[in-house]
């Protein structure tokens, strides 16, 4: 507690410019090798600009009351009068208090409306699940827990929402959004060879990723990975793709990075240009070369083609971080890319039976 206490004390200092360069440097080192520093300084920041938003909106007020208390309302209201002789009067009269008030006035609206378009921002960034119960029954419809079913053979439910899921092991271990699962009582996931039911065995909300290990009896090991994770950064104008599920069929997004963070600078994410819909939160972003630099999880209400996705070197810490007593095996994603060299479509094909559709059940 101490220790938090201390660097909150020091990051509060670094944003407010009170650290020698020497000292200034040595926290910029720290905040850059260490992002557990980097989220706590810019949640802090953001902290304060509320704060200091508040306070100016506050000012502002008690500055109104000033101006509204130096004006004799009751003087004014027996006064005033149709003629226009008498409005002239009393423009001359009390014309710099109502200049004041009036100029108070505009400012306390441009702050206001200021400060509310900053708390707006929070909701141009659209999660991308999606709304599965809006989404016609196919063929495909899932069948496979046969143990929840009733002796008279009831029909499946439709699912509540939905999203993209990807492999990261050919044993099952399947890598999504924490958002597209979050309080679900069962999750499913479907790709060309059927569909299964899984578990989640891992996840970081902070992070917005989570791990499912899919636990159905019906499901064979996939292959090997044809595709590793990225471990270094992607840089602005590097060539990416995307698959999905905004609907029934999987769809290919193709792109690039068009900033290396996210809204509002947010080291966790990339800002990539591809246009995406509600069911592609927890697809799978690659390169060219068949690494995966991020999976997608939302997108710039207000600007078409700017994606967000979080960088794979999360995935990475996710990975290290699942407790050994949720494995049954051992996660062994990709070490050699397959992709290098191929055409898209070649890409796609090699890709899509490691791509699955989320489907997610709420009882409630």
């Amino acid at each position: 507690m101490r220790q938090d206490l201390e660097l909150e004390a020091i990051i509060e200092d670094y944003l407010n410019g009170k650290l020698t360069p020497e000292e200034r440097a040595a926290f910029e080192q720290l905040r850059s090798n260490d992002q557990m520093v980097d989220h706590k300084v810019v949640a802090h920041k953001v902290f304060l600009e509320s704060v200091n938003q508040y306070a100016n909106i506050m000012k502002l007020k008690e500055q109104m009351d000033v101006a509204h208390a130096q004006i004799d309302v009751a003087s004014l209201t027996e006064e005033l009068k149709p003629h226009p002789s008498k409005l002239v009067r009393l423009w001359r009269n009390n014309r710099s208090a109502v200049a004041v008030a009036a100029s108070f006035i505009l400012l306390s609206l441009i702050a206001l409306n200021s400060y509310n378009e900053s708390r707006k921002q929070e909701g141009n960034f659209a999660a991308m699940s999606k709304d599965v119960a809006q989404i016609k029954t196919t063929t495909n419809t899932l069948i496979r827990d046969i143990r929840s079913r009733k002796s008279n053979k009831t029909e499946a439910k439709p699912a509540n929402f939905g999203g993209t899921g990807f492999a990261i092991s050919g044993n099952g271990y399947i890598l999504t959004n924490y958002h597209v699962i979050r309080s679900a009582d069962s999750i499913y996931v479907q790709n060309n060879t059927g569909s299964y039911k899984v578990k989640s065995i891992y996840t970081d909300p902070v992070n917005d990723i989570a791990i499912l290990k899919i636990n159905d009896n019906s499901f064979d090991h996939l292959p090997s990975l044809p595709y590793t994770i990225k471990k270094g950064n992607s840089g602005v104008g590097e060539p990416v793709f995307t698959l999905g599920f905004p609907k029934d069929d999987i769809v290919l997004g193709d792109g690039y990075v068009s900033s290396k963070n996210g809204i509002n600078g947010d080291t966790l994410a990339y800002q990539v240009a591809i246009p995406v819909n509600p069911g592609n939160s927890g697809g799978p972003l690659l390169d060219n070369n068949g690494n995966i630099v991020g999976i997608i999880n939302g997108k710039e209400n207000k600007t078409d083609g700017a994606t967000f996705a979080v960088k794979s070197k999360y995935i990475m810490e996710a990975l290290n971080a699942i407790p050994q007593d949720s494995l049954s095996k051992r996660v062994g994603y990709g070490k050699k890319s397959l992709l290098k060299g191929l055409k898209r479509d070649k890409q796609v094909e090699k890709i899509q039976d490691y791509v699955f559709m989320i489907k997610v059940y709420n009882n409630n």
